[in-house]
């Protein structure tokens, strides 16, 4: 299977079907000490880093609005050094992203804190995938948007009105997929709550909310692929088929 998809066009996915592999993700297994050697030097830029488990895909494939495809959990710091070293190493990266937008239809995204290894960056609160995401070894990608907005934001989304399917965007950087979460309040009740939650962290991993208000309105620090999404969000033509 290996990764045969589509880059660089939004695809519409009804399913989502990648299983966690308990085998050793090769690229981990062949760069040892790549992978030592390389974390000194990030722990030594950044050492609130963490050395925790996240998850890298061997294959992932588009097939009649299904996205199947295999992954291995590994080490941050493999992941660390897979992305110096993308082209050739038998690996990609899948993340999720819950869309989110507020009851006046503007956007939520957060820019990241100073101390992670996106500092300064804008995307829509997310993290990795991890084991824990994983149900009878399958990934559950609300399960992990939902978590992983928690601990950003503090905002729980397991309420909101979630998007009809899912989408994704795969790109030389990696392949996020993504829903809309919509939510009634309006986008600066929302900031303000996401603001009051990170002043009353110890540590937040983000540094503020950031409204976007239409697809114009793009803020300093975007990552490259956010701005495709912004433009799907605010498209007419996608209000008729989905939230």
């Amino acid at each position: 299977m290996s990764f045969d998809l589509p880059r660089n066009v939004i695809l519409p996915v009804d399913e989502v079907g990648v299983r966690l592999d308990p085998s050793p993700h090769p690229f981990e297994r062949d760069n040892e000490a790549a992978i030592a050697e390389n974390w000194q030097r990030e722990m030594a830029a950044k050492p609130a880093l963490y050395d925790g488990t996240v998850v890298l895909l061997s294959a992932l494939a588009y097939r009649d609005s299904r996205l199947v495809g295999r992954c291995h959990a590994v080490k941050y710091s493999t992941f660390m050094l897979w992305r110096k070293n993308r082209e050739r190493s038998g690996a990609e990266h899948a993340y999720a992203h819950a869309v989110l937008a507020a009851g006046d239809n503007a956007l939520v995204a957060i820019r990241m804190g100073l101390h992670t290894v996106n500092a300064g960056r804008v995307y829509f609160a997310a993290g990795s995938f991890e084991p824990i995401d994983f149900r009878d070894g399958l990934v559950d990608v609300d399960f992990n948007m939902i978590r992983e907005v928690g601990e950003e934001t503090g905002i729980d989304l397991s309420a909101a009105q979630r998007g009809r399917r899912y989408y994704a965007l795969s790109t030389a950087n990696g392949t996020v997929i993504f829903r809309r979460y919509r939510v009634a309040e309006p986008a600066d009740e929302i900031a303000r709550r996401i603001s009051e939650f990170v002043a009353a962290e110890s540590e937040p991993e983000i540094e503020a909310p950031v409204i976007i208000r239409n697809a114009d309105d793009l803020p300093d620090g975007l990552m490259g692929h956010m701005k495709p999404l912004i433009e799907w969000h605010f498209a007419e033509s996608d209000e008729s088929s989905d939230l």
